[in-house]
């Protein structure tokens, strides 16, 4: 039953039939003006005060001017001013690398935050789902410092109370789209707050050639390539594990030869030795040379060649029990790098079942047990399926190139590695592009990391072949 109530209490108040509870709209409090004004004040007031915390420079250069045209008149202050600009001129002609960065990167970050986020920052958080209206008032994540690099945006951002990383993580797509960048990635900066990477343009789509050898004997960390950041990537073998995952022609060999090429040095001086697996016979077979006795093809002579690693490590661990819980390379012990072009072929393709059983058992033995005695794998293969390669996380580093599925990036990095930015099913499948590129996850952090390796070409293998085939 309904009835009719007249003037403002038809607006107010709704009944239905006698046994349902009656609905009132809640009171609105109006604030007053004063209020409004006070706050409106206050908070112009704070944001002047962290602009200028933030981007001195820039505000300097805006006000300065203007401050002493109104003092003392605009002679004076283009009097003042000029040799200031002058100088800044010269400065930029003379050594641009300082002048940018001191100077050019910080007036660039300021341009981008009023220009690009701060303009836009309203409509993306509230399209995007990262942003509340609720009763016509906007509940904003809080957007913080912007810091230009020479390849990207770090934006610093605080989350909303009750917001967790994946709630970003899973609009990275909306949030590159709305600021106009290829992609963004998400981690995590501190409890609440988050820094987002927003690149400008791609640091890794030049191939790099292959890194110079170590002028000293090492199997510490081995220069391979270039990270994003510009820094060389150093790839750890010695102590750890490493799995390669990437499709055909996505530049696997680049980071085999690469490690390898870094770790010959050592090798010449006994400290080193590669042993190669290559059942495909078309990657590792190419420096033979380099490899001499310890070096295997058919199935067969892989499970043999990985029993014979497995009683050095065995062997190893039985002296040093008691004694050292890390290898040191000597000549008596080196350290030992066991390379496998495509492990799948051994431990899923194989059509022998108890060989393949063989050499999943000795693979599974040295990935446990190996690293603390200096007896390292460092595997490479196709498809990342469990069903495929059920020993993956036993491999401490991970390196995902190209992939062909979305599922397989979280495969080889780990859950949650493709949500942080982790595209490997979007690295170009040109080989001038993409081949090398691709997304390191160490054990030390849970971060991916966008890498490039560097390509070692047939010649270069050829030369390390005439240079250090004797020594190996």
């Amino acid at each position: 039953m309904f009835r009719r109530l007249p003037g403002d209490q038809a607006r107010d108040l709704v009944t239905t039939t006698p046994d349902t509870a009656v609905v009132f709209r809640p009171a609105v409090v109006t604030t007053p003006a004063i209020f409004t004004l006070i706050i409106f004040a206050a908070r112009v007031v704070a944001g002047l005060i962290r602009t200028t915390w933030r981007h001195p420079i820039a505000m300097l250069a805006a006000v300065a001017p203007g401050a002493l045209t109104l003092l003392y008149g605009w002679q004076t202050a283009l009097l003042l001013t000029a040799p200031t600009s002058v100088g800044l001129a010269a400065w930029a002609l003379t050594d641009r690398g300082s002048f940018v960065r001191l100077i050019g990167r910080r007036l660039q970050a300021w341009w981008r935050l009023v220009w690009i986020y701060r303009r836009h920052w309203q409509p993306v958080m509230i399209v995007s789902g990262l942003g509340r209206n609720l009763r016509g008032r906007d509940y904003l994540p809080r957007l913080g410092k912007v810091t230009c690099t020479p390849w990207a945006d770090l934006v610093t951002v605080r989350m909303l109370k009750g917001q967790a990383v994946k709630d970003w993580a899973d609009r990275v797509d909306h949030l590159a789209q709305g600021f106009g960048a290829t992609s963004c990635r998400v981690a995590l900066a501190k409890a609440g707050r988050l820094s987002l990477t927003f690149p400008r343009h791609d640091p890794l789509a030049i191939p790099i050639p292959a890194r110079p050898m170590p002028h000293a004997a090492t199997v510490d960390a081995i220069e391979v390539g270039k990270c994003e950041g510009g820094q060389p990537w150093l790839l750890k073998v010695h102590g750890t594990h490493v799995l390669v995952a990437g499709a055909t022609g996505a530049g696997k060999g680049s980071i085999l030869w690469s490690a390898i090429r870094g770790l010959l040095p050592a090798v010449a001086e006994g400290l080193a030795e590669l042993w190669a697996l290559d059942p495909k016979l078309m990657e590792l077979s190419y420096g033979r040379a380099l490899f001499g006795s310890r070096y295997a093809a058919t199935p067969e002579e892989c499970a043999d060649l990985l029993d014979q690693a497995v009683n050095i490590m065995q062997k190893r661990a039985a002296r040093f029990a008691c004694l050292q819980r890390s290898h040191t390379p000597t000549v008596e012990d080196p350290f030992v790098l066991v390379v496998v072009d495509e492990v799948a072929f051994l431990t899923a393709y194989q059509t022998d079942r108890q060989l393949r059983q063989r050499i999943s058992a000795a693979l599974a033995t040295l990935t446990t047990q190996g690293r603390a005695v200096g007896v390292s794998v460092l595997a490479a293969l196709q498809d990342p399926r469990k069903e495929v390669m059920n020993i993956r996380n036993l491999f401490p580093d991970k390196i995902a190139l190209r992939l062909d599925e979305s599922e397989q990036v979280d495969m080889v990095l780990g859950d949650g590695a493709r949500d942080r930015g982790a595209l490997a099913d979007h690295i170009s499948p040109v080989p001038e592009l993409g081949a090398g590129v691709g997304y390191v996850r160490l054990e030390t952090s849970p971060e991916p990391i966008r890498v490039r390796a560097a390509y070692v070409s047939d010649q270069d293998i050829r030369a390390m072949a005439d240079a250090f085939g004797r020594a190996a």
